[in-house]
């Protein structure tokens, strides 16, 4: 029924725009003479949208082998301009960010207000997204900030290696397990609270970074917006309000004991946010508190879980380099149950190898945030028309043989010895961004995967459920805003002799 539905949307896109396409909304009607960017062959109104598939990143991967590293699609009315190698990434991200300070807001992610208090939907030019990225910066994800609480990361850390011991030889489900580490530590941060092992936040948060990063055909053919012809923003404005109610209630629980003369203030993020509403440094309204946290939880619970689970898929798919790995882990903390103190990730060139090697092979946001051209500019002698959208597909950097050496085997080894990271500087490994929308929490994400990891393969062996050992099982992925395993790893836990 959906597909049919789907299709005759579709034929009414077809309609609709054949005549407004072609007399207005074509970006090379009356541009003939202008070099713009190779591209694939397209079909009258539609363009590119049916190369897309199901799993663009791929698909567009393998196009830009053969149109190159900056090529351009048609999608439906838009303009995209698709960048796949470090060089191209640099000028968008860098030498032009200013052109390109402009986020691409999907149609389906604009609802309920979210689209102007969003550090990520917001341009970089704006006075809204200075003022949240400074208050992030100098207040969340300070150094001093995450020092004061490390002790919430290592008792959520503590918890995990408890739960996992709990389950010792019998299939878990690791995804499960991340998720519920990262949300919760998300929550202790943020609020000071447990959450639980909740699998219907767990949902609210998968649904949000699958549906918002699926290909809308209102993104393609503005006339179809208003009637949502996938319900992309009907399910996301379920998810979202539903988790929005959520932070909702705990901010007015918050408000009203702050209220009571004998009210001691906790160290969480809920607690600095609300004492800048009442001061005069910053205009912050209770709701972009609100939106913010919205946009902490599923970044901070969705990216470094999955991350962390694909770690564990590929040190299970290769025992050698688990082996390397749980040595190391070894040498350092001996052989007792224990948990890596943050401080002593540096005194583990292999972790941190392994850890850039997963976001290489594994990338958590494989088309990264995508910029809109604010003005028209060139970039390699092409023009790139005013208005266009720019995404910058991380997974084919990560996978180019131009830039990588065996590009489709896990080999934590090519990060040692070199001063690669995963900071924005370098271009070939960007699964954070780079320049000005640099995501502002990789310092947390960053200290949790390396300890999360540890904290797994020190205190465990472990094994895959059996009939699971397949690589391209395990490897199978679902595309979205995060690159989510469409097969949860089940694997089994063993306490160590």
């Amino acid at each position: 029924m959906q597909v049919n539905n789907i299709l005759a949307w579709l034929g009414l896109a077809m309609a609709a725009a054949w005549v407004v396409h072609t007399r207005w909304l074509d970006p090379w009607r009356h541009r003939r003479g202008l070099r713009f960017p190779p591209g694939p062959p397209c079909l009258p109104i539609l363009g590119n949208v049916l190369q897309l598939g199901r799993n663009p990143h791929k698909s567009l991967a393998e196009l830009a082998k053969r149109y190159g590293p900056l090529m351009s699609l048609k999608l439906g009315t838009q303009f995209v301009g698709v960048v796949s190698s470090p060089e191209m990434a640099r000028e968008i991200l860098q030498r032009q960010g200013l052109v390109f300070s402009m986020p691409f807001s999907a149609e389906a992610v604009c609802v309920l207000g979210h689209e102007r208090m969003s550090m990520g939907l917001l341009s970089t030019a704006s006075a809204q997204w200075r003022k949240l990225r400074r208050i992030s910066k100098e207040h969340l994800f300070s150094p001093a900030a995450l020092q004061a609480s490390q002790h919430l990361r290592q008792e959520r850390l503590r918890k995990l290696a408890a739960h996992v011991s709990e389950r010792c030889g019998a299939p878990m489900n690791v995804g499960e397990a991340t998720f519920a580490t990262m949300s919760n530590l998300m929550f202790g941060t943020l609020f000071a609270i447990e959450i639980g092992n909740r699998r219907d936040l767990r949902e609210h948060v998968n649904s949000l970074t699958r549906l918002a990063g699926a290909p809308n055909l209102a993104d393609f053919f503005p006339l179809l917006a208003p009637f949502d012809p996938q319900g992309l923003r009907r399910n996301l404005t379920y998810h979202l309000r539903t988790l929005m109610a959520l932070i909702q209630t705990l901010i007015d629980q918050r408000l009203q004991a702050r209220t009571a003369s004998d009210y001691h203030r906790t160290n969480d993020s809920l607690e600095t946010l609300l004492d800048i509403v009442q001061g005069n440094e910053y205009d912050l309204s209770i709701e972009e508190i609100k939106h913010m946290f919205v946009d902490l939880i599923i970044a901070g619970s969705d990216t470094s879980a999955a991350t962390a689970e694909w770690a564990m898929v590929e040190l299970l798919l290769h025992p050698d380099k688990l082996a390397k790995l749980k040595a190391e882990l070894n040498n350092l903390l001996g052989d007792q149950t224990c948990i890596l103190q943050e401080s002593d990730i540096s005194k583990l060139p292999y972790l941190q190898a392994t850890v850039k090697e997963v976001l290489r092979y594994h990338p958590a946001a494989p088309l990264l945030a995508p910029h809109v051209a604010k003005d028209e500019t060139k970039i390699n002698g092409y023009v790139i028309p005013k208005h266009a959208k720019i995404f910058i597909n991380a997974w084919a950097i990560s996978r180019d043989p131009a830039i990588w050496n065996n590009p489709d085997r896990f080999e934590p080894e090519r990060f040692l010895d070199n001063d690669i990271d995963f900071g924005g500087h370098h271009f070939n490994l960007i699964p954070f961004g780079s320049g000005r929308k640099i995501c502002p929490g990789m310092p947390l994400a960053s200290r949790m995967l390396h300890c999360m990891i540890a904290t797994l393969c020190h205190n465990f062996d472990w094994k895959l459920q059996q009939g699971t050992e397949s690589k391209q099982f395990q490897r199978e992925d679902v595309f979205g805003l995060v690159l989510q395993k469409k097969n949860p790893l089940w694997a089994i836990p063993i306490n160590k002799v």
